[in-house]
C-alpha cells in the first residue's frame, strides 16, 4: 500500500473521530400557526408550533449542532428562545425580541443555528414576544454524547412532565389589559400537565394526563416548568422520587417526596415504582407557590400514575381501585421552598466539576420587586392608589427598544437606543425588606450593564417589601450561574459572604429570589453577547 493510501485511510478514520466527536446536525422545521382547542369546556384559538400544544420536542445530544426554521404564519411577531442554551458564540439565536433580534414578521422565517456544548439533559424552548409563551413551548432534550451513560442508573423510559397554563380567553387579551389599566393581570382558569388540566377541574376528566408504569420499574421523569408565572409544588401520592439534575446540570441525587419548580426551570427525577401491583392509581398533582399580595390561580393539575393491571383476574378493573391523593405544602410555604433549594449541590465529580469562580472581579447587589408608575393623563388605572404596577431593578424599569440590542452594538448604533449606565447598587438604600418608602415611582430606561470578556461576577438579588414581598424568578441568558448563598431578610455584606458555598452549590440558568430575602450567584462572563 502507497504512502498516500495510508495517509488518506488515516485522514478518514481521523475525520470519522473528528465527526462522531464533534456530533451530528439536526434539521427542524417549527411552523408557527393556530389552530382550535377545547379545554374545560371552553373552544378558542390557540397559538402553536406546528398545531401541537405542547409543542414538539426538541432531541439531540451533547455536541450536536441544531439548526431550527421558524416560520411565522400568524399575525402577531414572533421569536423562539432556547431557555438554557449556552448559545457560545451565538447569540444571535438566542430568541428574546428586541435583545438579540428583531421579531419575525408574518410569512417571514428565520433559522436559529447554534450548538448545545458541554449540557446534557432537560431545557425548554419558548416563544419570547410577550405572553406568547403560554402555548408556544415544548422540551429540549439533550441526550449523552453517543456511548457516554448517566452518572446515575439507567431508567427503562423517560417521560417529559410539561406544567403549563391554560386561559379560557386569549392571554394576549389578558395582558394587553393589564398593561393598559396598570393593574395585575387576570389569572389562568386552569394549570395542565402535558396540556391537560386533569380531573379536578370541570368538564376535564377525560382530558387527564396518565403516566402508565410497570411495577419494579425506574423511570426518569423530565419536569418542566412552562407556567407564565406560577412557581409551582409537584407530588405523586405514596412515591417519593430522586432528583439527579436541575437546568441540565447534575446534582448530587437526593430524595424528595414533594418537588418545587419556578416557571422556566427543569429537573430530571427518578422515580422508582412498587415491586408489586399497588392495587390503586396514584394522583400526581401541582398547585401553587404564592406568597404576594395580589390574586393567583389557586387551583390544582392532577394527573393520574397508573400501575400495569396483572393479567390474573383477582385484581378489580383500575377503574375500581381505590385512589390516593398527595398532601402538598401550603401554597404560601416560603419555608419549604427554602429547604428545598437548600438541599440542590452540584455533582462536583471529576468529570462533571463545578467550576465556582473563587475569585471575584465585579461586585452588584440588585433590588428586584415592584413598584408604581404614573397614570397617564386622562385615564384611570387599577394600580395602588390610582397608579401604575411596574417591576423594576435598582428600581429602573425596563423599557424594550425599537431596534434589538446586539444589532445596535454589532453596527456600532447604540446612540438612542440603550446607555450603559446600569447602577451597581440600588439609587437609595433603605430598609429592604422592613418598612417601606413613602416613594414608590420607578424610572424608566433602556439601561445595561457592560463587563468585560472573562470577568468574574458577583451578583447579589434582593427581594423587596414595596407593595408586598415576593418570590421573583430570574433566568439568565447566555449562561450558567452558580447559587453561593440565599438567606432571608436584608443581605449583609460582612456577614453573609462568610457563609457561601464555594465548593459544590447548584448550578442552573434560573432561580427563584427568595420572598423578603436574598440570593448570590456567581458566573464567569465567558460568552460575548447581550
Amino acid at each position: 500500500m502507497s504512502f498516500q493510501n495510508q495517509l488518506f485511510i488515516f485522514c478518514t478514520l481521523l475525520l470519522g473521530f473528528l465527526k462522531l466527536a464533534e456530533g451530528k446536525t439536526r434539521h427542524y422545521t417549527f411552523h408557527i400557526d393556530s389552530h382550535n382547542m377545547t379545554r374545560l369546556c371552553h373552544t378558542r384559538s390557540v397559538l402553536s408550533v406546528n398545531k401541537q400544544y405542547p409543542g414538539p420536542p426538541l432531541v439531540a445530544r451533547e455536541g450536536d449542532n441544531i439548526l431550527v426554521k421558524v416560520v411565522n404564519h400568524v399575525a402577531a411577531n414572533v421569536t423562539i428562545h432556547w431557555h438554557g442554551v449556552r448559545q457560545l458564540r451565538t447569540g444571535w439565536a438566542d430568541g428574546p425580541a428586541y435583545v438579540t433580534q428583531c421579531p419575525i414578521q408574518t410569512n417571514q422565517s428565520y433559522t436559529y443555528n447554534f450548538t448545545l456544548t458541554g449540557q446534557r439533559g432537560t431545557l425548554l424552548w419558548h416563544a419570547h414576544v410577550s405572553w406568547l409563551r403560554s402555548s408556544i413551548h415544548g422540551p429540549i432534550i439533550i441526550l449523552p454524547k453517543r456511548n457516554e451513560s448517566y452518572p446515575f442508573e439507567k431508567p427503562s423510559k423517560e417521560v417529559p412532565i410539561i406544567f403549563g397554563e391554560w386561559f379560557n380567553v386569549d392571554p394576549e387579551a389578558v395582558i394587553a389589559q393589564a398593561l393598559q389599566s396598570g393593574g395585575g393581570p387576570n389569572v389562568s382558569d386552569a394549570y395542565t400537565i402535558n396540556g391537560l388540566p386533569g380531573p379536578l377541574y370541570n368538564c376535564s376528566s377525560k382530558d387527564t394526563f396518565k403516566l402508565k408504569v410497570k411495577p419494579g420499574k425506574t423511570y426518569l421523569l423530565r419536569l418542566i416548568n412552562a407556567a407564565l408565572n406560577d412557581e409551582l409544588f409537584f407530588s405523586i401520592a405514596n412515591h417519593t422520587v430522586t432528583v439527579v439534575e436541575v437546568d441540565a446540570v447534575y446534582t448530587k441525587p437526593f430524595s424528595a417526596g414533594c418537588l418545587h419548580l419556578t416557571p422556566g426551570q427543569t429537573m430530571n427525577v427518578l422515580l422508582k415504582t412498587k415491586t408489586d401491583f399497588p392495587n390503586s392509581t396514584f394522583l400526581m398533582a401541582a398547585w401553587p407557590y404564592f406568597t404576594g399580595m395580589g390574586t393567583f390561580d389557586n387551583s390544582t393539575v392532577a394527573g393520574i400514575l397508573e400501575y400495569e393491571h396483572p393479567k390474573s383476574s383477582n385484581y378489580p378493573p383500575l377503574k375500581k381501585l381505590p385512589q390516593y391523593k398527595p398532601t402538598l405544602p401550603p401554597m404560601n410555604s416560603t419555608g419549604f421552598v427554602a429547604k428545598f433549594t437548600g438541599q440542590l449541590r452540584s455533582l462536583a465529580s471529576a468529570k462533571f466539576p463545578a467550576n465556582v469562580p473563587q475569585k471575584v472581579d465585579r461586585k452588584f447587589f440588585f433590588t428586584v420587586g415592584l413598584g408604581t408608575s404614573p397614570c397617564p393623563k386622562n385615564t384611570t388605572c387599577q394600580g395602588p392608589n390610582g397608579t401604575k404596577f411596574a417591576a423594576s431593578v435598582n428600581n429602573i424599569s425596563f423599557v424594550l427598544p425599537s431596534v434589538a440590542l446586539l444589532q445596535a452594538h454589532f453596527f456600532g448604533q447604540s446612540n438612542g437606543v440603550y446607555t450603559t449606565d446600569f447602577p451597581t447598587n440600588p439609587p437609595v438604600q433603605f430598609n429592604y425588606t422592613g418598612t417601606p418608602p413613602n416613594n414608590t415611582m420607578v424610572t424608566n430606561g433602556t439601561k445595561t450593564v457592560v463587563l468585560a470578556y472573562n470577568t468574574s461576577v458577583e451578583l447579589v438579588m434582593q427581594d423587596t417589601s414595596i407593595l408586598g414581598t415576593e418570590s421573583h424568578a430570574l433566568h439568565l441568558h447566555g449562561f450558567n450561574f452558580f447559587v453561593v448563598g440565599q438567606g432571608s431578610g436584608n443581605y449583609n455584606p460582612n456577614k453573609d459572604p462568610t457563609k457561601f458555598n464555594l465548593v459544590d452549590p447548584i448550578e442552573r440558568n434560573t432561580f427563584g429570589v427568595p420572598s423578603g430575602g436574598w440570593v448570590a450567584i456567581r458566573f464567569l462572563a465567558d460568552n460575548p453577547g447581550t
